[in-house]
């Protein structure tokens, strides 16, 4: 088992083909479009060279920006802050440089197959995380209403946590076809996915994650939905999402993407920035050695966007912190969409009204995290009872708790090497209630809460410099971690995704493509932001008179047959 409660039901055959987070509402095989010989695609030789501005340097801007650059566009990334986004890594002041913590994204699963392709593509390595009951996981430790329970596999846990596996497996079956659909998912089987997702959308559009559970007769005990909610399935407790949509959880669990998952070594925002600096072997237009970095002043992408507007010819005017005002004939929006509400002023003319609509509506969940770096991964230490004598239990585990903290991660690169702990991973509700205090403040809070688990474990002796810290609700250019729908939503995320094909708009809402996590269908994985990166390179593409190899269709040439219901 890799979790606490299976996020899947199991599987008689094991020798399946492996699954991508391709669906189930747009299943368009991104990772085959990517590794085809032909390529994304070509603009006419009349538009190499043309600047095309990209807004926001995470990951789903950077790769927009690689894959422009390849077919001869200039892109010109704007960013606030730093090239990243939520791929975040930081060092810890005064100890070495090896030593990092992931302040965003931080897990991947197999099932990422596009974000995959570029992790390969810039030659970073991955290593399983230690999710709850992980097999990188040495140990469990779930603690409910003050006692705690050790664990290495699930059948080390008390009867009635299986009883909660068994029910969330029952639960999707009965009301979610879920063997069927992963089957469908897994032979790429279009028409069978469309065919279930069609009937279950419009079945469950209207219910949250919590009435789901509650319509299910498995789950009928309330003491089971509590259970679950604190323990969760996969990465941990999930009661924070419960009043998110049902098919906001169908989408992770379809593609397994909350299982199996992997850190990358040395940090995640490696990639977008190795990406920058990347020089593609092929490449048209630009002489062999051009990056990204070499396309921009001094290496550095322009700074902050501070207005958005249109201007004759329907072209879009940007102007930046520096006063710097440019104007292009396309533009790609990678931030998070409300920043299109407070920090850029824009047009009301730039997306049509149902788009704004889409955009005001779009619900972000809280997310916290806090990290300290000690000198060892001591919590392999083996523990001995009041008298002395070895238990065979490691002296602390990952942990995940109902206390403030909630879930603990333990992170080592060995032995003798010096580790992290990330003392609390926290969302929504419980990421607020860490908002006023400081990392120093809530360092202690955690450390008393983990003492209590831990009485015989004196973390803080262990600890080699300050704690580092991120509340994403209170980041200025971010406002929150991730999108989640609420119920009634899926009609606004449709139009946000689907915002690339434009042919069918007005000739006056065309040019600026919409990308980024928060657009795609699984917001809060890199994967969403690398898919909507590719549907806003085609969309461009396409805008400037492009198209791509009949060999290798892009998501725009499919989309009638394959379009969001």
């Amino acid at each position: 088992m890799t979790s606490t409660v299976p996020n899947a039901v199991e599987h008689a055959d094991e020798q399946q083909p492996p699954i991508t987070m391709f669906g189930p509402d747009f299943p368009y095989a991104y990772d085959d479009f990517l590794d085809h010989p032909a390529g994304l695609g070509q603009i006419p030789a009349t538009e190499h060279g043309t600047e095309v501005a990209i807004i926001g340097g995470g990951l789903s801007g950077i790769v927009a920006a690689y894959e422009l650059m390849k077919m001869g566009l200039k892109p010109v990334v704007y960013e606030a802050d730093q090239i990243g986004g939520r791929l975040r890594t930081v060092g810890f002041e005064g100890c070495e440089e090896s030593l990092t913590a992931e302040m965003g994204a931080m897990r991947f699963p197999p099932s990422s197959t596009a974000l995959q392709h570029y992790i390969d593509l810039v030659g970073l390595e991955t290593r399983p995380f230690p999710n709850p009951l992980a097999e990188a996981t040495p140990s469990t430790v779930v603690d409910l209403k003050g006692e705690s329970h050790y664990a290495e596999t699930i059948d080390d846990l008390p009867q009635v946590y299986r009883d909660v596996a068994d029910a969330w497996n029952k639960c999707l079956e009965e009301g979610a076809d879920f063997s069927d659909m992963n089957r469908a998912m897994r032979e790429r089987d279009v028409p069978r996915i469309r065919e279930i997702w069609v009937r279950l959308v419009e079945k469950l559009d209207n219910q949250t994650f919590y009435g789901f559970l509650c319509d299910s007769e498995a789950f009928s005990s309330f003491r089971h939905r509590e259970i679950f909610g604190q323990v969760g399935f996969g990465t941990g407790g999930w009661d924070t999402d419960f009043p998110n949509s049902i098919l906001e959880i169908l989408r992770v669990v379809y593609t397994e993407a909350d299982d199996h998952h992997r850190g990358i070594v040395g940090g995640s925002q490696q990639l977008p920035l190795r990406l920058w600096e990347r020089e593609p072997e092929k490449i048209v237009h630009w002489p062999y050695g051009t990056s990204l970095k070499s396309l921009h002043v001094d290496g550095e992408p322009r700074p902050a966007v501070t207005r958005l507007h249109r201007t004759a010819g329907n072209r879009i005017t940007v102007t930046d912190a520096s006063g710097d005002i440019r104007t292009y004939q396309a533009a790609i929006f990678t931030a998070q969409s409300w920043m299109l509400l407070s920090k850029i002023q824009c047009d009301d003319g730039l997306f049509p009204i149902d788009h704004w609509t889409a955009i005001e509506r779009t619900h972000y969940m809280e997310s916290s995290k806090l990290f300290v770096p000690v000198d060892r991964p001591f919590w392999l230490d083996k523990a001995v009872d009041d008298r002395g004598n070895p238990t065979g239990r490691d002296v602390m585990s990952m942990t995940l708790t109902d206390r403030m903290t909630r879930g603990t991660y333990l992170l080592d690169d060995g032995p003798d090497r010096p580790a992290v702990i990330c003392l609390s991973y926290t969302w929504c509700d419980d990421s607020l209630k860490w908002l006023p205090l400081s990392a120093n403040e809530r360092m202690e809070v955690m450390l008393k809460s983990l003492g209590e688990i831990y009485p015989n474990v004196d973390i803080r002796k262990h600890i080699i410099g300050n704690p580092v810290t991120v509340s994403w609700e209170n980041e200025p250019y971010f406002m929150g971690a991730f999108k989640a729908n609420l119920p009634g939503h899926y009609r606004y995320q449709r139009r946000l995704f689907t915002h690339f094909m434009q042919d069918r708009l007005p000739e006056d809402k065309r040019g600026i493509f919409l990308a980024g996590d928060d657009i795609s269908w699984t917001a809060g994985w890199a994967e969403g932001a690398v898919q909507t990166a590719l549907n806003a390179v085609w969309g461009v593409m396409h805008h400037f008179g492009g198209a791509t190899d009949a060999a290798n269709p892009g998501p725009g040439d499919v989309y009638d047959e394959i379009a969001p219901v």
